[in-house]
Protein backbone atom coordinates (compact mmCIF):
# COMPACT_ATOMS: atom_id res chain seq x y z
CA UNK A 1 0.00 0.00 0.00
CA UNK A 2 1.18 3.56 -0.26
CA UNK A 3 3.54 4.97 1.90
CA UNK A 4 1.93 7.28 3.50
CA UNK A 5 -1.70 6.99 4.10
CA UNK A 6 -3.34 9.59 2.76
CA UNK A 7 -5.78 11.78 5.23
CA UNK A 8 -9.18 10.15 5.30
CA UNK A 9 -11.01 12.95 3.70
CA UNK A 10 -14.55 10.99 3.56
CA UNK A 11 -16.35 8.78 5.83
CA UNK A 12 -19.94 7.52 6.19
CA UNK A 13 -21.99 5.21 8.53
CA UNK A 14 -24.52 5.33 5.65
CA UNK A 15 -24.52 1.81 4.44
CA UNK A 16 -27.73 0.85 2.55
CA UNK A 17 -26.99 -3.28 2.38
CA UNK A 18 -24.16 -6.01 2.13
CA UNK A 19 -24.67 -8.85 -0.28
CA UNK A 20 -21.64 -11.31 0.32
CA UNK A 21 -18.64 -9.41 0.00
CA UNK A 22 -19.69 -6.30 -1.44
CA UNK A 23 -21.46 -3.41 0.30
CA UNK A 24 -23.50 -0.69 -0.45
CA UNK A 25 -23.06 2.99 0.48
CA UNK A 26 -25.05 6.28 -0.31
CA UNK A 27 -22.52 8.12 -2.53
CA UNK A 28 -20.50 11.14 -1.18
CA UNK A 29 -18.74 13.54 -3.49
CA UNK A 30 -15.31 13.07 -5.23
CA UNK A 31 -15.50 8.91 -4.59
CA UNK A 32 -13.38 7.38 -7.38
CA UNK A 33 -13.55 3.97 -8.64
CA UNK A 34 -10.94 1.57 -7.72
CA UNK A 35 -10.67 4.12 -4.46
CA UNK A 36 -9.23 2.29 -1.16
CA UNK A 37 -11.60 1.86 1.85
CA UNK A 38 -10.91 1.50 5.04
CA UNK A 39 -14.43 -0.91 6.74
CA UNK A 40 -14.13 -0.37 11.03
CA UNK A 41 -16.08 -2.93 12.27
CA UNK A 42 -16.12 -2.61 16.18
CA UNK A 43 -12.83 -1.60 15.97
CA UNK A 44 -11.24 -4.41 13.72
CA UNK A 45 -10.39 -2.25 10.12
CA UNK A 46 -10.75 -3.72 6.68
CA UNK A 47 -9.66 -3.10 3.39
CA UNK A 48 -11.65 -2.27 1.00
CA UNK A 49 -11.89 -0.62 -2.90
CA UNK A 50 -14.73 0.96 -5.14
CA UNK A 51 -15.71 -1.25 -7.83
CA UNK A 52 -18.51 0.95 -9.07
CA UNK A 53 -20.09 4.71 -8.67
CA UNK A 54 -23.38 5.89 -9.66
CA UNK A 55 -24.78 9.55 -8.43
CA UNK A 56 -26.94 7.86 -5.40
CA UNK A 57 -24.83 4.76 -4.25
CA UNK A 58 -21.05 3.26 -4.19
CA UNK A 59 -20.36 -0.12 -3.99
CA UNK A 60 -17.60 -1.10 -2.16
CA UNK A 61 -15.92 -4.86 -2.27
CA UNK A 62 -14.04 -5.80 1.29
CA UNK A 63 -11.05 -7.75 0.91
CA UNK A 64 -12.17 -10.90 3.09
CA UNK A 65 -15.01 -11.49 5.08
CA UNK A 66 -17.64 -8.69 5.33
CA UNK A 67 -19.34 -10.51 8.57
CA UNK A 68 -19.99 -7.89 11.41
CA UNK A 69 -20.99 -4.89 8.97
CA UNK A 70 -24.06 -3.60 10.28
CA UNK A 71 -26.09 -0.76 8.73
CA UNK A 72 -26.23 2.28 10.87
CA UNK A 73 -23.02 1.11 12.90
CA UNK A 74 -19.58 0.25 10.60
CA UNK A 75 -17.85 3.39 9.88
CA UNK A 76 -16.97 3.57 6.00
CA UNK A 77 -13.50 5.77 5.31
CA UNK A 78 -12.66 6.73 2.00
CA UNK A 79 -9.11 7.49 1.52
CA UNK A 80 -8.73 9.35 -1.36
CA UNK A 81 -5.64 6.55 -3.27
CA UNK A 82 -6.17 3.84 -5.60
CA UNK A 83 -4.35 0.70 -5.07
CA UNK A 84 -0.52 1.06 -4.87
CA UNK A 85 2.03 -1.82 -4.11
CA UNK A 86 5.37 -1.27 -2.59
CA UNK A 87 8.16 -2.39 -5.35
CA UNK A 88 11.70 -3.58 -5.18
CA UNK A 89 14.34 -5.66 -6.59
CA UNK A 90 13.99 -7.62 -3.66
CA UNK A 91 10.75 -9.05 -5.16
CA UNK A 92 12.82 -11.77 -6.84
CA UNK A 93 12.82 -14.63 -5.18
CA UNK A 94 9.61 -13.95 -3.22
CA UNK A 95 6.04 -15.36 -2.92
CA UNK A 96 3.65 -12.98 -2.10
CA UNK A 97 -0.52 -12.87 -2.01
CA UNK A 98 -2.58 -11.15 -4.88
CA UNK A 99 -2.46 -8.12 -3.25
CA UNK A 100 1.31 -8.02 -3.06
CA UNK A 101 1.74 -9.06 0.76
CA UNK A 102 4.09 -12.18 1.02
CA UNK A 103 3.10 -15.74 2.21
CA UNK A 104 6.76 -17.18 1.73
CA UNK A 105 7.58 -16.86 5.25
CA UNK A 106 10.02 -13.98 4.83
CA UNK A 107 10.47 -10.22 5.71
CA UNK A 108 8.11 -7.66 4.25
CA UNK A 109 9.52 -6.31 1.49
CA UNK A 110 11.61 -2.80 1.89
CA UNK A 111 10.25 -0.39 -0.92
CA UNK A 112 12.20 1.17 -3.52
CA UNK A 113 9.06 2.80 -4.41
CA UNK A 114 4.92 2.15 -4.32
CA UNK A 115 3.46 2.24 -8.02
CA UNK A 116 -0.58 2.44 -9.00
CA UNK A 117 -1.22 -1.22 -9.80
CA UNK A 118 -3.47 0.00 -13.16
CA UNK A 119 -0.06 1.44 -14.49
CA UNK A 120 0.96 3.94 -17.20
CA UNK A 121 -0.11 2.82 -20.96
CA UNK A 122 3.12 2.82 -22.87
CA UNK A 123 3.11 5.90 -25.53
CA UNK A 124 2.52 4.24 -29.15
CA UNK A 125 5.18 6.52 -30.68
CA UNK A 126 7.49 5.44 -28.04
CA UNK A 127 7.08 1.49 -28.89
CA UNK A 128 9.71 -0.32 -31.23
CA UNK A 129 8.33 -3.32 -33.11
CA UNK A 130 9.55 -6.97 -31.02
CA UNK A 131 12.57 -8.62 -32.93
CA UNK A 132 14.71 -10.65 -30.01
CA UNK A 133 13.38 -14.42 -29.16
CA UNK A 134 13.04 -15.64 -25.94
CA UNK A 135 13.88 -19.71 -25.74
CA UNK A 136 11.50 -21.34 -23.64
CA UNK A 137 13.45 -25.22 -23.83
CA UNK A 138 10.45 -26.41 -25.53
CA UNK A 139 10.88 -27.63 -29.28
CA UNK A 140 7.39 -26.77 -30.27
CA UNK A 141 7.17 -23.59 -28.94
CA UNK A 142 10.76 -22.14 -30.06
CA UNK A 143 10.87 -24.40 -33.49
CA UNK A 144 7.73 -23.46 -34.77
CA UNK A 145 5.51 -20.59 -32.19
CA UNK A 146 9.16 -18.95 -31.45
CA UNK A 147 8.14 -16.50 -28.44
CA UNK A 148 9.47 -12.96 -28.90
CA UNK A 149 10.50 -10.44 -26.56
CA UNK A 150 7.82 -7.59 -26.14
CA UNK A 151 5.03 -10.10 -27.26
CA UNK A 152 1.86 -10.92 -25.81
CA UNK A 153 1.06 -14.87 -26.75
CA UNK A 154 -1.50 -17.08 -24.75
CA UNK A 155 -1.87 -20.37 -24.21
CA UNK A 156 -5.85 -22.09 -24.62
CA UNK A 157 -6.03 -24.88 -22.87
CA UNK A 158 -8.68 -26.88 -21.63
CA UNK A 159 -9.71 -28.68 -18.39
CA UNK A 160 -7.62 -31.29 -17.48
CA UNK A 161 -4.89 -30.78 -19.47
CA UNK A 162 -1.42 -30.18 -18.66
CA UNK A 163 -1.27 -26.16 -19.12
CA UNK A 164 0.11 -25.40 -15.60
CA UNK A 165 2.57 -27.75 -15.72
CA UNK A 166 3.74 -26.43 -19.09
CA UNK A 167 3.85 -22.78 -17.14
CA UNK A 168 6.51 -24.12 -14.23
CA UNK A 169 8.27 -25.27 -17.21
CA UNK A 170 8.98 -22.10 -18.71
CA UNK A 171 9.48 -20.59 -15.41
CA UNK A 172 12.09 -23.00 -15.25
CA UNK A 173 13.59 -23.25 -18.79
CA UNK A 174 13.27 -19.45 -20.09
CA UNK A 175 16.20 -17.11 -20.96
CA UNK A 176 17.51 -14.70 -23.68
CA UNK A 177 20.72 -14.69 -25.46
CA UNK A 178 23.49 -12.24 -25.12
CA UNK A 179 25.82 -11.32 -22.86
CA UNK A 180 24.95 -8.78 -19.91
CA UNK A 181 21.41 -8.96 -21.18
CA UNK A 182 19.29 -9.77 -17.74
CA UNK A 183 16.06 -11.67 -17.60
CA UNK A 184 13.41 -12.41 -14.73
CA UNK A 185 10.09 -14.16 -15.15
CA UNK A 186 6.81 -13.22 -12.88
CA UNK A 187 4.30 -15.48 -12.58
CA UNK A 188 0.67 -14.98 -11.61
CA UNK A 189 -1.77 -17.85 -10.66
CA UNK A 190 -5.57 -16.89 -10.27
CA UNK A 191 -8.40 -18.36 -8.48
CA UNK A 192 -6.81 -21.92 -8.20
CA UNK A 193 -7.39 -24.62 -6.21
CA UNK A 194 -5.94 -25.61 -2.95
CA UNK A 195 -4.40 -28.62 -5.09
CA UNK A 196 -3.08 -26.41 -7.88
CA UNK A 197 -1.80 -23.74 -5.25
CA UNK A 198 0.46 -26.38 -3.68
CA UNK A 199 1.54 -27.95 -6.55
CA UNK A 200 3.01 -24.12 -7.70
CA UNK A 201 4.12 -23.48 -4.27
CA UNK A 202 6.21 -26.76 -4.10
CA UNK A 203 7.30 -26.58 -8.22
CA UNK A 204 8.68 -22.75 -7.07
CA UNK A 205 10.66 -23.53 -3.96
CA UNK A 206 11.94 -26.80 -5.72
CA UNK A 207 13.25 -24.68 -8.99
CA UNK A 208 16.77 -23.88 -8.88
CA UNK A 209 15.38 -20.77 -11.02
CA UNK A 210 13.75 -19.18 -7.94
CA UNK A 211 16.45 -16.33 -7.81
CA UNK A 212 15.25 -14.54 -11.07
CA UNK A 213 10.93 -15.25 -9.81
CA UNK A 214 8.78 -13.29 -8.78
CA UNK A 215 5.21 -15.23 -8.02
CA UNK A 216 1.98 -13.28 -6.88
CA UNK A 217 -0.98 -16.41 -5.90
CA UNK A 218 -4.16 -15.89 -5.30
CA UNK A 219 -6.37 -18.97 -4.20
CA UNK A 220 -10.04 -19.46 -5.10
CA UNK A 221 -10.77 -18.68 -2.02
CA UNK A 222 -9.64 -15.62 -2.19
CA UNK A 223 -12.16 -12.26 -2.26
CA UNK A 224 -12.92 -10.76 -5.61
CA UNK A 225 -11.40 -8.17 -5.66
CA UNK A 226 -7.80 -9.85 -4.89
CA UNK A 227 -8.35 -12.33 -8.15
CA UNK A 228 -8.62 -9.05 -9.78
CA UNK A 229 -5.77 -7.34 -8.55
CA UNK A 230 -3.33 -10.19 -9.07
CA UNK A 231 -2.69 -9.94 -12.54
CA UNK A 232 -2.42 -5.94 -11.92
CA UNK A 233 -0.02 -6.48 -9.21
CA UNK A 234 2.14 -8.97 -11.48
CA UNK A 235 2.06 -6.43 -14.15
CA UNK A 236 3.37 -3.54 -11.94
CA UNK A 237 6.05 -5.78 -10.59
CA UNK A 238 7.27 -6.76 -14.07
CA UNK A 239 7.25 -3.14 -15.15
CA UNK A 240 8.87 -1.72 -12.72
CA UNK A 241 12.16 -4.38 -13.34
CA UNK A 242 11.66 -3.81 -16.73
CA UNK A 243 11.68 0.02 -17.18
CA UNK A 244 13.79 1.01 -14.06
CA UNK A 245 16.57 -1.84 -14.14
CA UNK A 246 16.64 -2.49 -17.99
CA UNK A 247 15.67 -6.00 -17.20
CA UNK A 248 13.73 -8.55 -19.45
CA UNK A 249 10.37 -9.79 -17.78
CA UNK A 250 8.29 -12.29 -19.22
CA UNK A 251 4.73 -12.18 -17.32
CA UNK A 252 2.97 -15.72 -16.74
CA UNK A 253 -0.75 -15.82 -15.94
CA UNK A 254 -3.29 -18.76 -15.16
CA UNK A 255 -5.68 -19.22 -15.00
CA UNK A 256 -7.23 -15.47 -17.02
CA UNK A 257 -10.49 -17.65 -17.43
CA UNK A 258 -10.87 -17.56 -13.44
CA UNK A 259 -10.24 -13.45 -14.11
CA UNK A 260 -12.96 -12.90 -16.10
CA UNK A 261 -15.13 -15.35 -14.11
CA UNK A 262 -14.60 -12.84 -11.24
CA UNK A 263 -14.93 -10.03 -13.33
CA UNK A 264 -18.54 -11.57 -14.50
CA UNK A 265 -19.54 -11.86 -10.75
CA UNK A 266 -18.57 -8.28 -10.15
CA UNK A 267 -20.93 -7.06 -13.08
CA UNK A 268 -23.40 -8.93 -11.89
CA UNK A 269 -23.41 -7.35 -8.39
CA UNK A 270 -23.36 -4.18 -9.97
CA UNK A 271 -26.46 -5.60 -12.34
CA UNK A 272 -24.70 -4.36 -15.31
CA UNK A 273 -26.58 -5.37 -18.90
CA UNK A 274 -24.88 -8.50 -19.72
CA UNK A 275 -22.74 -9.23 -22.98
CA UNK A 276 -22.05 -12.62 -24.39
CA UNK A 277 -22.89 -15.32 -21.97
CA UNK A 278 -23.21 -13.13 -18.88
CA UNK A 279 -19.82 -11.47 -19.25
CA UNK A 280 -19.65 -7.83 -19.45
CA UNK A 281 -19.31 -5.72 -22.62
CA UNK A 282 -16.38 -4.35 -21.44
CA UNK A 283 -14.41 -7.57 -20.88
CA UNK A 284 -12.47 -6.77 -24.18
CA UNK A 285 -11.51 -3.03 -23.15
CA UNK A 286 -10.27 -4.40 -19.36
CA UNK A 287 -8.67 -7.20 -20.99
CA UNK A 288 -6.71 -5.23 -23.07
CA UNK A 289 -5.64 -2.71 -20.13
CA UNK A 290 -3.47 -5.27 -19.11
CA UNK A 291 -2.19 -7.12 -22.32
CA UNK A 292 -1.22 -3.57 -23.62
CA UNK A 293 1.34 -3.51 -21.02
CA UNK A 294 4.06 -5.58 -22.86
CA UNK A 295 6.21 -4.36 -25.14
CA UNK A 296 9.28 -2.74 -26.26
CA UNK A 297 10.10 1.02 -26.09
CA UNK A 298 12.91 3.66 -27.29
CA UNK A 299 15.83 4.28 -25.55
CA UNK A 300 14.79 1.00 -22.68
CA UNK A 301 16.96 -2.02 -22.94
CA UNK A 302 14.30 -4.28 -20.95
CA UNK A 303 11.43 -5.66 -22.10
CA UNK A 304 7.63 -6.59 -21.20
CA UNK A 305 6.31 -9.84 -22.48
CA UNK A 306 3.06 -11.25 -21.14
CA UNK A 307 2.24 -15.31 -21.64
CA UNK A 308 -1.52 -15.24 -20.35
CA UNK A 309 -2.87 -18.61 -19.85
CA UNK A 310 -6.31 -19.76 -19.90
CA UNK A 311 -8.70 -22.64 -19.87
CA UNK A 312 -11.50 -22.80 -22.38
CA UNK A 313 -14.85 -23.44 -21.13
CA UNK A 314 -15.86 -26.78 -23.09
CA UNK A 315 -12.70 -26.64 -24.88
CA UNK A 316 -14.85 -24.16 -27.07
CA UNK A 317 -12.21 -21.62 -28.86
CA UNK A 318 -15.33 -19.61 -29.82
CA UNK A 319 -15.70 -18.86 -26.34
CA UNK A 320 -15.62 -15.04 -25.33
CA UNK A 321 -12.40 -15.24 -23.42
CA UNK A 322 -10.40 -16.95 -25.65
CA UNK A 323 -12.46 -15.16 -28.80
CA UNK A 324 -11.67 -11.71 -27.32
CA UNK A 325 -8.28 -12.64 -26.12
CA UNK A 326 -7.28 -13.40 -30.18
CA UNK A 327 -7.99 -10.33 -31.09
CA UNK A 328 -5.90 -8.54 -28.28
CA UNK A 329 -2.88 -10.93 -28.62
CA UNK A 330 -0.39 -11.61 -31.54
CA UNK A 331 -0.91 -15.67 -31.96
CA UNK A 332 -2.18 -18.31 -29.46
CA UNK A 333 -0.36 -21.93 -28.39
CA UNK A 334 -3.57 -24.02 -28.43
CA UNK A 335 -3.50 -27.38 -26.34
CA UNK A 336 -4.94 -30.45 -27.77
CA UNK A 337 -6.72 -32.93 -26.07
CA UNK A 338 -6.91 -35.57 -28.95
CA UNK A 339 -2.68 -35.32 -28.65
CA UNK A 340 -2.87 -35.32 -24.51
CA UNK A 341 -5.00 -38.50 -25.34
CA UNK A 342 -1.94 -39.78 -27.12
CA UNK A 343 0.56 -39.29 -23.84
CA UNK A 344 1.93 -36.68 -26.19
CA UNK A 345 3.31 -33.78 -24.11
CA UNK A 346 3.25 -30.66 -24.85
CA UNK A 347 -0.10 -31.43 -26.19
CA UNK A 348 -0.06 -28.17 -28.80
CA UNK A 349 -2.21 -28.32 -31.92
CA UNK A 350 0.33 -26.62 -34.16
CA UNK A 351 -2.05 -26.47 -37.02
CA UNK A 352 -4.38 -23.75 -34.73
CA UNK A 353 -1.51 -22.11 -33.19
CA UNK A 354 0.38 -19.78 -34.45
CA UNK A 355 3.02 -16.48 -33.09
CA UNK A 356 2.36 -14.17 -35.35
CA UNK A 357 6.09 -11.97 -34.46
CA UNK A 358 7.74 -15.52 -35.04
CA UNK A 359 8.81 -14.16 -38.23
CA UNK A 360 11.36 -10.95 -36.70
CA UNK A 361 12.82 -13.31 -34.32
CA UNK A 362 14.51 -16.17 -35.62
CA UNK A 363 17.24 -15.94 -38.06
CA UNK A 364 20.36 -15.30 -38.12
CA UNK A 365 22.09 -13.75 -35.27
CA UNK A 366 18.70 -14.36 -33.30
CA UNK A 367 18.20 -18.04 -33.63
CA UNK A 368 19.87 -20.06 -36.43
CA UNK A 369 19.91 -18.80 -40.18
CA UNK A 370 18.01 -22.48 -41.69
CA UNK A 371 15.08 -21.73 -38.53
CA UNK A 372 12.59 -20.10 -40.89
CA UNK A 373 13.11 -22.95 -44.01
CA UNK A 374 13.23 -25.29 -41.53
CA UNK A 375 9.92 -24.18 -40.03
CA UNK A 376 7.90 -24.22 -43.46
CA UNK A 377 9.29 -27.73 -44.55
CA UNK A 378 7.65 -29.11 -40.69
CA UNK A 379 4.51 -27.25 -41.42
CA UNK A 380 4.07 -28.83 -44.62
CA UNK A 381 5.32 -32.35 -43.99
CA UNK A 382 3.20 -33.02 -41.40
CA UNK A 383 -0.21 -31.63 -43.04
CA UNK A 384 1.18 -33.85 -46.03
CA UNK A 385 1.15 -36.71 -43.16
CA UNK A 386 -2.21 -35.95 -41.64
CA UNK A 387 -3.81 -35.50 -44.57
CA UNK A 388 -2.50 -39.29 -45.50
CA UNK A 389 -3.94 -40.31 -41.99
CA UNK A 390 -7.58 -38.91 -42.80
CA UNK A 391 -7.02 -40.65 -46.46
CA UNK A 392 -5.80 -44.08 -44.86
CA UNK A 393 -9.47 -44.41 -42.98
CA UNK A 394 -10.98 -44.04 -46.42
CA UNK A 395 -8.61 -46.58 -48.27
CA UNK A 396 -6.57 -48.27 -45.63
CA UNK A 397 -2.93 -48.48 -45.99
CA UNK A 398 -3.07 -51.00 -49.18
CA UNK A 399 -3.30 -48.47 -51.55
CA UNK A 400 -0.33 -46.15 -50.28
CA UNK A 401 2.59 -45.53 -51.95
CA UNK A 402 6.24 -45.78 -50.43
CA UNK A 403 6.41 -41.43 -50.53
CA UNK A 404 2.99 -42.25 -48.36
CA UNK A 405 4.65 -44.26 -46.25
CA UNK A 406 7.49 -41.83 -45.58
CA UNK A 407 5.28 -39.28 -44.97
CA UNK A 408 3.38 -41.08 -42.29
CA UNK A 409 6.48 -42.15 -40.45
CA UNK A 410 7.60 -38.52 -40.65
CA UNK A 411 4.50 -37.40 -39.04
CA UNK A 412 4.49 -40.07 -36.31
CA UNK A 413 8.21 -39.04 -35.15
CA UNK A 414 7.60 -35.61 -35.68
CA UNK A 415 4.76 -35.69 -32.68
CA UNK A 416 6.98 -38.27 -30.76
CA UNK A 417 10.12 -36.56 -31.21
CA UNK A 418 9.85 -33.19 -32.12
CA UNK A 419 6.49 -32.07 -30.16
CA UNK A 420 6.92 -34.53 -27.36
CA UNK A 421 9.61 -34.11 -24.84
CA UNK A 422 10.40 -34.75 -21.13
CA UNK A 423 8.78 -31.96 -18.48
CA UNK A 424 12.07 -31.13 -17.08
CA UNK A 425 14.17 -31.74 -20.83
CA UNK A 426 15.34 -28.47 -21.72
CA UNK A 427 16.39 -27.85 -26.17
CA UNK A 428 18.01 -25.09 -27.14
CA UNK A 429 17.44 -23.60 -30.19
CA UNK A 430 20.10 -25.13 -32.03
CA UNK A 431 19.13 -28.71 -30.70
CA UNK A 432 15.47 -27.94 -31.43
CA UNK A 433 16.82 -27.93 -35.34
CA UNK A 434 18.85 -30.55 -35.38
CA UNK A 435 16.12 -32.98 -34.16
CA UNK A 436 13.97 -31.12 -36.95
CA UNK A 437 16.76 -32.07 -39.34
CA UNK A 438 17.14 -35.38 -38.37
CA UNK A 439 13.25 -35.98 -39.03
CA UNK A 440 13.24 -33.72 -42.48
CA UNK A 441 15.99 -36.57 -43.57
CA UNK A 442 13.34 -39.38 -43.33
CA UNK A 443 11.82 -37.50 -46.33
CA UNK A 444 13.49 -37.68 -49.69
CA UNK A 445 15.92 -35.01 -50.60
CA UNK A 446 13.53 -33.70 -53.47
CA UNK A 447 10.80 -33.13 -51.11
CA UNK A 448 12.32 -30.50 -49.45
CA UNK A 449 10.91 -28.06 -51.25
CA UNK A 450 10.65 -25.50 -48.74
CA UNK A 451 14.35 -25.41 -48.19
CA UNK A 452 16.93 -23.84 -50.44
CA UNK A 453 20.42 -26.08 -51.85
CA UNK A 454 22.54 -24.20 -49.92
CA UNK A 455 21.14 -24.33 -46.52
CA UNK A 456 20.43 -28.14 -47.55
CA UNK A 457 24.11 -28.83 -48.28
CA UNK A 458 24.87 -26.77 -45.03
CA UNK A 459 22.40 -28.73 -42.20
CA UNK A 460 21.15 -31.75 -43.77
CA UNK A 461 22.20 -35.13 -41.67
CA UNK A 462 23.25 -36.76 -45.13
CA UNK A 463 25.99 -33.88 -46.44
CA UNK A 464 27.23 -32.97 -42.74
CA UNK A 465 27.85 -36.91 -42.80
CA UNK A 466 30.08 -36.91 -45.95
CA UNK A 467 31.63 -33.57 -44.42
CA UNK A 468 32.74 -35.22 -41.20
CA UNK A 469 34.21 -38.15 -43.40
CA UNK A 470 36.09 -36.23 -45.50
Amino acid sequence: MSSSILAVTKSSRQITGVRGSLIFVKALGGIRYGELVEIDVDGDSRLGQVVDVSRDIALIQIFGSSLGVTPGKTIVKFRGETLAIPVSSDMLGRIFDGLARPIDGGPPIVPEDYLDIHGEPLNPALRIPPSEPIETGISVIDGLLTLVRGQKLPIFSGSGLPHNRIAMQIVRQAAVRGSGERFAVVFGAIGVTHEEAMYFLNELKSMGALDRTIAFLAPASASTVEKLALPRVALTAAEFLAWRYGMHMLTILTDMTNYCEALKEISAAREEVPGRRGYPGYMYTDLATMYERAGRVIDQKGSMTIMPILTMPDDDITHPIPDLTGYITEGQIVLSRDMWRKGVYPPVDVFLSLSRLMKEGIGLGKTREDHREVFAQLISAYAEGQYLRELITIVGTESLTARDRRYLEFADNFEAKFISQGEHERRAFEETLDIAWSLLSILPEEELRQISSETMKKYHPAYRKQVSSQ
